[in-house]
């Protein structure tokens, strides 16, 4: 859009709003969108384990900047509002968000997003950290998902020790009903996902035919996109994002 004098005018709103998510539960989020008619791709943004912070709804509004309609869940909503350090805690010390509650709360911010009248129909999902492995839990268990990415998730790959009653399955052992291509972004250094795992994550992707892309990035550990944290790293972070965007671009465009 551009104004009298061939200026490109720029919109965006940013707010909190609440949706249905698992068992019907009503969930707090954020909500970045362009001002304009669209129609825009969306994307549900899972935030990482200290949960529903400025960080993430900074991604958001990035997301938003670049022309798509993005929804931060606070997956955290049941372990109390108001208070998203105090809910994060809660939520770590229970042993983290319920894998079958993280699918319910994404596919109900996937649906919230198609229900607006500016959305052209298709989502994806991206994620880092703790995100990230519920990226890849939700890529394979919510068919009507576009694309999605998956910035350093740790613990796709979990021994079976590891495993608990509230994050019963490892992921990887759902790569099968994968149905959205997956985009992994990852760092050399890091130790979860570690380079073995990842290696081992895209052998299993290769054997069963799915659509996907890996990129590793050297000098670069666990946390490379965070830029309030001395992991940052620019150049992977600035090379990252192009691949995030030429992604959604390819898989999530009218």
């Amino acid at each position: 859009m551009t104004t009298q004098r061939g200026v490109r005018y720029e919109g965006m709103m940013a707010e909190t709003i609440t949706y249905s998510g698992h068992g019907g539960d009503i969930i707090e989020a954020y909500l970045a969108r362009p001002l304009g008619s669209g129609p825009y791709g969306g994307v549900v943004v899972i935030h990482h384990m200290p949960g529903w912070d400025e960080a993430t709804k900074e991604i958001t509004r990035k997301l938003a900047h670049h022309g798509y309609i993005a929804i931060d869940p606070n997956l955290y909503s049941r372990e109390g509002l108001g208070d998203p350090e105090a809910a994060a805690a809660a939520a770590r010390a229970a042993g983290g968000v319920p894998d079958d509650r993280c699918i319910g709360d994404v596919e109900g911010a996937a649906r919230f997003l198609r229900s607006l009248p500016f959305s052209n129909g298709k989502v994806g999902v991206i994620g880092y950290c703790s995100g990230g492995r519920q990226v890849y839990l939700v890529a394979c268990n919510i068919p009507s998902l576009n694309a999605a990415v998956s910035c350093y998730g740790g613990n796709v790959v979990t021994p079976p020790e590891r495993l608990t009653p509230r994050q019963p399955v490892a992921p990887i052992d759902m790569t099968r009903n994968l149905a959205c291509p997956l985009l992994g972004l990852f760092g050399v250094e890091d130790a979860n996902p570690s380079p073995e795992q990842v290696a081992r994550t895209e052998q299993e992707l290769k054997r069963l035919g799915k659509t996907y892309e890996f990129h590793t990035y050297q000098n670069a550990g666990h946390g490379f996109f965070a830029v309030d944290r001395p992991s940052y790293r620019q150049e992977a972070a600035v090379e990252g994002w192009k691949q995030v965007f030429a992604w959604y671009g390819k898989y999530l465009s009218t």
